[in-house]
């Protein structure tokens, strides 16, 4: 699994949240997406691999600006997750 941080400029409030969104899930096979506009960040967790290019034209359109991408291993985080170390 990964996980994407993209920052995103642009977004003002909860819809402009929910438009990158449904944008990602519309055009990305994701498990899950959270974007905040306060943070300027949306995150997406994948197990396939996000073109990069991609991701910047599909969120470009919606008239918001991709300013970085960062991607790492993704490692679920429950209750217990301490136990396993």
């Amino acid at each position: 699994m990964q996980e994407v941080v993209v920052s995103i400029d642009g977004m003002m409030c909860g819809m402009c949240e929910s438009h990158v969104n449904n944008v990602i899930r519309n055009n990305f096979n994701v498990k899950k997406v959270t974007s905040s506009h306060s943070k300027g960040r949306t995150v997406i967790i994948t197990e396939e691999d996000i073109d990069e290019k991609k991701l910047r034209e599909k969120i470009d359109e919606t008239g918001y600006s991709v300013t970085d991408i960062k991607k790492q291993p993704y490692e679920k985080k429950g209750l217990f997750s301490f136990l396993k170390k």
